[in-house]
């Protein structure tokens, strides 16, 4: 089944549905990577923090799949902030993966108490007119930080990834993004499981005869996301990807959207001290 693309705001395209390589050992990355080719994902979200860069390339290289029908991603880790720093952590990035070009380079952090973050933008931009990626954008930015990028660069990002799952909606930074064109894409969308036994998605798994996995995956697909569910296994990249010939109502959608909580899994963006890790 043909999945749905995005077009992004500087007209590259890039598929809706996508896999994460989060805390996939290296080693391990190369058959994840494989496998989730030939199930028919075109997107692969990997990023320098996760220390499998090495493993993504690998597993992209040896796949059939044609590298320009494969949509990558990688991000700029918080001990690279600053425009010379960023340009060899990228340097590093495209060493270790064996890559001729990115499809995306985030931002994986703002870091405001480092204040960085806009000559890293810089950085980016540059590599972007260099033609060695195609599109930039940034991760976990609200959005004083992408209204000063904006002004004083005159470039906005073509996409913030942002933690989102439905104990944590994120309506206010996802209207955010959308008056600024960006495209949303929300990482730990399956909340590490913590909605799974929530009514409203067991319901809607009921009726529609899916797991409640592909009821959340469902659930961010209509809202307009990009999502990127992620797995080692298989059968449950393949699960995460069988979300494109259902529907759910607007009912259901509706209930799943009051179960937010504002949980946040991961650090707040305005707090996270660039010498931490994940």
């Amino acid at each position: 089944m043909t999945q749905p693309m995005m077009t992004l705001n500087d007209g590259n395209r890039m598929p809706q549905l996508g896999t994460g390589i989060f805390q996939i050992d290296n080693d391990k990355t190369p058959e994840v990577v494989a496998a989730a080719l030939r199930t028919g994902y075109r997107l692969i979200d990997g990023a320098a923090a996760y220390k499998n860069e090495v493993g993504m390339g690998e597993g992209i290289r040896n796949s059939d799949v044609p590298r320009d029908q494969i949509f990558v991603t990688s991000k700029l880790w918080n001990d690279s902030h600053g425009h010379d720093e960023a340009l060899r952590a990228f340097d590093a990035t495209m060493e270790r993966s064996g890559l001729d070009y990115l499809d995306l380079y985030l931002i994986h952090w703002p870091l405001p108490k480092l204040d960085r973050y806009v000559e890293t933008w810089k950085a980016l931009i540059r590599l972007r007119d260099e033609g060695r990626i195609r599109s930039i954008g940034v991760a976990n930015f609200h959005e004083a930080h992408l209204r000063r990028i904006v002004d004083e660069t005159g470039v906005t990002p073509a996409l913030n990834q942002i933690e989102l799952h439905p104990s944590l909606t994120q309506a206010e930074m996802r209207a955010v993004n959308r008056r600024f064109g960006i495209i949303t894409q929300s990482w730990t969308p399956l909340g590490r499981g913590d909605s799974f036994e929530a009514e409203p998605i067991k319901e809607a798994a009921e009726r529609t005869g899916r797991s409640v996995a592909q009821v959340i995956v469902r659930w961010h697909l209509q809202h307009g996301l990009s999502v990127i569910p992620k797995s080692e296994h298989e059968k449950r990249l393949a699960e995460n990807f069988d979300v494109l010939d259902f529907e759910l109502t607007a009912d259901e959608m509706a209930a799943i959207d009051r179960l937010d909580n504002d949980h946040r899994t991961g650090p707040h963006p305005d707090e996270f001290d660039y010498r931490e890790q994940l």
